[in-house]
């Protein structure tokens, strides 16, 4: 269970239909209560965030995994508006992507993201980066419950 007993909102903005089955499947056999929502690229998760259109009913997610290359708008975009947007700069954005290079890190950390990690390729290393995200994001780290980004 998430802050106050509740079930952790995960948003997993990820373009590749494999990797939002294995994210799915990883965090279904979860020892951690949550739901995890999907958008398909930056736009779809900004009107998620934004609470517009479609998404008119989203919950505000306590976490966002966020892959960096997707069609519309790609993941660096996104992270740089929701990290300048005072209503939504306050969540915990954890890159997860295949991308390697040392340009996509830099800018990631540049762009106020919380982490960066690397999606491994076979099917066992991605579970156990999903487990291990798990353990440390929605297990150790005090999540804030004040959803304003303002202090409490």
């Amino acid at each position: 269970m998430g802050k106050h007993g509740e079930p952790i909102e995960i948003l997993l903005v990820e373009d590749n239909p494999g990797d939002v089955e294995l994210t799915q499947e990883a965090f279904a056999d979860s020892k951690i209560c949550n739901h995890l929502y999907v958008a398909n690229d930056g736009v779809e998760a900004l009107e998620f965030l934004r609470r517009v259109g479609p998404h008119a009913n989203a919950v505000r997610p306590d976490v966002v995994l966020l892959d960096l290359n997707m069609p519309r708008m790609d993941g660096k975009e996104l992270l740089e508006v929701v990290k300048n947007d005072p209503d939504l700069k306050s969540i915990p954005i954890v890159i997860l992507t295949s991308s390697e290079a040392e340009k996509d890190i830099v800018k990631s950390y540049k762009l106020h993201a919380n982490c960066y990690i690397n999606k491994p390729v076979n099917l066992e290393g991605f579970l156990e980066v999903v487990r291990s995200m798990e353990d440390f994001w929605l297990s150790v780290v005090k999540l804030p419950k004040n959803h304003s980004g303002e202090a409490a």
